[in-house]
Formats: C-alpha cells, sequence, structure tokens
C-alpha cells in the first residue's frame, strides 16, 4: 500500500536535544469517525514498515476496516520514517527512545489526522514496546493495548541478543557480508529448539535449513533499511523501558501500574526474544489485563503472523479484545 509523511518541525527529544524536520511515514486504512474515536494504531518493528500488519487490516479481518480507522506508523530508523540514511544528521542521527516515537506519533495524530481516542493500539515485538509505551504516555487518549511477543523493559537477556545484532551489523562497515550475518544471528533466537527440529520452515515453502536462511532471514537484512538504520533501531529496542517516562523516576512497576487501558499481553510460548515470564510480571502490575500465550513452536515469529495457528490465535484475541467494553479513558 503507498504511505503518506508526516513531517514535524522540531521533536525534542526525551535524552535531550532535537529531531529537526522528523519524518514519519504512515498509510491509513478505513475511515475515521466524526468523533475521531475509532482509530486503531499499530506502530512498525524492527525492519519493518507501514505494511507490517497488512495479515490484519482489512474488511472481515481482525482490525476491521468497516468499523475501524487502523493507522499504521514506521518507527525512525526504519528507513522511511526519518533515519540515518535519509536524515540530514546521517552519522550523527540522536537516540530515539520509544518515548519519542510516541511522542512524534501523538502529533501525527491529533496534529494532522484529528484522532482523539484510540479504541486500540497493537504491536508486535519493538512495536509491542510502543504499545505499552502509548499508555503509559496517553492513558487520556488509549482505551485499548495488546503488545504481542515483546516486553515493557528490554530485558537483560534481550541486550546480549541486541549486542550481537549490532556486532554482525557493524563487522564490515555495514556491508553486505555484515547484514548477511546479521540475517543468521537473527534467525537463531527467532524461532524456537522444536521450530528448527520439526523443520517448521516448511510452512513457508522453504525445502531446508540453508534456503530458509538464504530466502527469508539474509534478505530481510539485505532489502530492507541501511544497516545505519537498523543500528539506529536497535539502539532505541535497548533503550525501552516505560519507567523512563518522565514523572516515574525509572520505576516501570509505576509505569504500569498507572496504565488504564484494558489491556490483553500475547506473548509467544516459545519466544527466546521475550520471556513469558515478564508477561506474567507485567499482566500482575496493570490494572487492567490478561495474558493468552500464544502456543506453538515458532516462537517469537508467532506474534508476525508467521504460522496460520498464529494469525487465528492473535487474531482472535484482537477481535475478543475490541469486543469488550471499557470504560472512558483516564482524565488528560
Amino acid at each position: 500500500m503507498d504511505h503518506d509523511v508526516f513531517t514535524l518541525d522540531t521533536l525534542p527529544l526525551l535524552g535531550g536535544g532535537t529531531l529537526d524536520g522528523a519524518r514519519i511515514g504512515y498509510a491509513v486504512h478505513g475511515t475515521l469517525d466524526a468523533d475521531g474515536s475509532n482509530a486503531v494504531l499499530c506502530p512498525s518493528f524492527f525492519g519493518g514498515d507501514h505494511t507490517g500488519y497488512d495479515w490484519l487490516i482489512g474488511e472481515g479481518r481482525p482490525l476491521d476496516t468497516r468499523r475501524y480507522c487502523v493507522v499504521t506508523a514506521g518507527l525512525f530508523g526504519n528507513g522511511v520514517s526519518s533515519s540515518p540514511s535519509n536524515h540530514p544528521a546521517g552519522a550523527d542521527f540522536p537516540l530515539i527512545t520509544p518515548q519519542d516515537n510516541v511522542a512524534a506519533q501523538h502529533r501525527l495524530l491529533t496534529e494532522h489526522l484529528g484522532v482523539r481516542e484510540l479504541a486500540l493500539v497493537t504491536g508486535w515485538s519493538m512495536g509491542a514496546a510502543h504499545t505499552y509505551q502509548w499508555a503509559v504516555s496517553h492513558p487520556e487518549m488509549v482505551r485499548r493495548i495488546a503488545p504481542v511477543c515483546g516486553s515493557a523493559v528490554t530485558s537483560e537477556h534481550n541486550k546480549v541478543f541486541l549486542s550481537g545484532l549490532a556486532a554482525a551489523l557493524s563487522a564490515d562497515g555495514g556491508g553486505e557480508r555484515g547484514r548477511r550475518a546479521a540475517g543468521r544471528v537473527f534467525a537463531g533466537w527467532a524461532a524456537s529448539h522444536p521450530f528448527w527440529a520439526e523443520e517448521g520452515y516448511r510452512e513457508l515453502g522453504f525445502t531446508s535449513r540453508e534456503e530458509y536462511l538464504t530466502g527469508f532471514w539474509e534478505p530481510f537484512f539485505t532489502a530492507g533499511p541501511a544497516a545505519a538504520d537498523l543500528l539506529a533501531m536497535v539502539r532505541t529496542w535497548e533503550h525501552a523501558d516505560v519507567g523512563a517516562s518522565p514523572g516515574f523516576g525509572g520505576d516501570a512497576a509505576a509505569a504500569l501500574a498507572s496504565v488504564t487501558a484494558d489491556a490483553v499481553l500475547l506473548p509467544g510460548a516459545l519466544d527466546q526474544c521475550f520471556a513469558v515470564a515478564d508477561e506474567e510480571r507485567a499482566a500482575g502490575l496493570l490494572p487492567h489485563a490478561t495474558l493468552e500465550v500464544v502456543p506453538g513452536s515458532w516462537g517469537h515469529l508467532a506474534g508476525a503472523g508467521a504460522g496460520a495457528a498464529d494469525r487465528d490465535f492473535v487474531g482472535g484475541a484482537l477481535a475478543r479484545l475490541l469486543g469488550r467494553r471499557t470504560a472512558e479513558p483516564a482524565a488528560g
């Protein structure tokens, strides 16, 4: 689908400084109601853009465009929104936190698109981190959240993965060899031991492990955003922490306890990037949350709808959440 671009003159950043001339690539599916209250927001994920949730969006799908206006917004660093490869800052592109992405998306929705209320915010992986951040930053606006295979705070274990990914991306100065290596690093974390043992990649049409690595994972990194852009997104991912939001003094538990949105947390049963145990703790801290673990062997990829059963599970959970009646958002 074609996308549009929203430009902000100046975006103040959580860590200090600004991102001038910031641009967000986004797409709109469906029509916004006159009162601006039927919007659904899907923040993009690592290496993804405004097309990443197409499998969920459309008539008769979980995010049904006959009823909802669905906005897919690209994170900074994804090669479409402002990134080292397309911004005048270049190699000096600043650290972007989830709080910064959410601040920019808030301006897109309220100043440009006329959104008053979000019926749902949902996203996978990095998109899940931004889903949590939306609920903390704008409780007055968010009625429901569904973070999928992600977390409110990037864990130490996850940071080990990100360190390896960054090392691969940097290995040959951002060249193709390093990006191919990064694809293989991610492949080992993205699916579970049973997935590989059961040759789950055959569901995607690949006949061998090597064919899957060279036909899916390597192209994901070589055909997508530049290495510098991916490294910028790694830094954002590393800094995901709702406790760093203004007013919480680093206390992630307090930040989660402040959320007023109705929540369904959807971790993958065998996700090696984001542990189910972390989401169980988050569900205990959120005032209005349930936990639904995505079963099966796809691990982290379960939340991306890689397998048919995963698509049915995640889609069904979103449809049920949207069918719930919720309290009015907190006053802002």
